[in-house]
């Protein structure tokens, strides 16, 4: 198997309130909006969770999919919140820039050994790092493991990624050195996926995902979506394998090629997002009701 083309993507983030997000991922973390979409109905790969309802995506980040490593934002509409896990411990952003803004708003931040440490409206920690690198200012994300051995020998006999860096509690792994890496933290306990369980995924050429999914299946492992096509009107179909880790983490490995097209930066997304919050009565409608929406 080879792993030398193969790329980190995407984390996927349930979100509760679209207004607070927006303002938090845009003005405090300096991102922009890559890609805005609206769906009718729940995807065929669970992308919005197990919901079957009308959703959102918007896709976040410091540049394109193709060089950097960006948040996938899912909003169901009829949900306020979520059920935080101990299972996502964090990403790791590298930028001057970056942390003097944050530092600079009103939003509760700790500081951490010198890096600033911010919350979104949802309870994801961003640790914020005084110091700009090169390329893509998202390092690393921290995903928690029950049993660190046990996890990197999935990461790296399984997935084809390096390790950079292992310590007794935590290892460091990737498939680039140019790439956002994924840290896993040895947590000594179960890890627990809440209701606000994300995902991780990365791109392989289209022709090894067959093989990927086979090699799971020969391993015993957990395949949550067997390979499927997605359809995006108007866009690239993409073929998609969804697995697990052996701590329960959701990974989908996503053909290259046709990722690469339909993850191209879109110049309205920010007008798309905005006009979707203006649109979305949702809110308005609870409020008057005296209600709060469903926490999940």
């Amino acid at each position: 198997m080879t792993s030398s083309s193969r790329r980190a993507l995407h984390f996927v983030f349930k979100v509760g309130n679209r207004t607070e997000n927006a303002r938090f991922y845009r003005d405090v973390l300096g991102m922009q909006i890559l890609r805005h979409e609206e769906f009718e109905e729940g995807c065929k790969a669970a992308c919005n969770g197990p919901y079957d309802g009308k959703w959102s995506k918007t896709m976040v980040g410091y540049g394109p999919e193709d060089n950097h490593f960006v948040a996938e934002l899912t909003y169901n509409y009829g949900i306020g919140s979520y059920k935080l896990g101990n299972d996502f411990l964090g990403i790791t952003v590298s930028s001057k820039s970056v942390f003097e803004r944050a530092k600079g708003t009103s939003d509760k931040i700790t500081e951490e050994n010198g890096a600033c440490v911010i919350s979104s409206p949802d309870g994801y920690v961003f640790k914020v790092l005084e110091k700009s690198v090169q390329g893509d200012p998202v390092q690393i994300v921290t995903l928690a493991s029950s049993n660190l051995l046990k996890s990197i020998d999935f990461w790296v006999r399984l997935c084809g990624m390096k390790i950079f860096d292992q310590q007794a509690k935590s290892a460091i792994l990737g498939y680039a050195d140019d790439q956002c890496k994924l840290e896993l933290v040895d947590i000594e306990k179960p890890v627990d996926h809440g209701t606000a369980f994300g995902r991780i995924a990365f791109s392989c050429p289209s022709v090894e995902l067959p093989a990927l999914e086979n090699l799971m299946k020969s391993e015993h492992q957990t395949i949550l979506t067997p390979l499927v096509s997605l359809d995006t009107p108007g866009k690239a179909t993409v073929q998609v394998v969804i697995i697990a880790d052996p701590d329960g983490h959701e990974i989908c490995y996503v053909g290259d090629e046709a990722f690469r097209e339909l993850s191209k930066a879109d110049k309205n997304a920010n007008t798309l997002l905005d006009e979707a919050i203006t649109a979305d009565k949702s809110d308005d409608w609870f409020a008057k009701k005296g209600k709060t929406k469903v926490a999940a």
